[in-house]
């Protein structure tokens, strides 16, 4: 079994930046694949960023891409999500997933373990 908490979310005015966190315990992630994805009301969840097992890798939404930051730390089995320049349609609630594999998927059936969410709210 993995837990993963998602920490970090908040109020930040428009143009703002929060950087979230995904703590894992039950096993090590070193091998597998990381995700942020996020969920705003009244519409299905969607894709953020993805990053490899080694961090080689990243891929990102382009509704995100260039504003979003992905990494991790193995060694404190945590993954990380930058956010800066902000904007009020990046309100959701945003979720990490542990992948399958070692190499990250824009899908969510590619990930097999998820943590709770933490809101992110971006006031205009």
């Amino acid at each position: 079994q993995v837990q993963l908490v998602e920490s970090g979310g908040g109020l930040v005015q428009a143009g703002g930046s929060l950087r979230l966190s995904c703590a894992a315990s039950g096993r090590t992630l070193s091998t597998y694949a990381m995700g942020w994805f996020r969920q705003a009301p009244g519409k299905e969840r969607e894709f953020v960023a993805a990053i490899s097992w080694s961090g080689g890798s990243t891929y990102y939404a382009d509704a995100v891409k260039g504003r979003f930051t992905i990494s991790r730390d193995n060694a404190k089995n945590t993954v990380y999500l930058q956010m800066n320049s902000l904007n009020p349609e990046d309100t959701a609630v945003y979720y990490c997933a542990k992948a399958r594999r070692g190499l990250g998927s824009l899908r969510d059936s590619a990930y097999d373990y998820w943590g709770q969410g933490t809101q992110v709210t971006v006031s205009s």
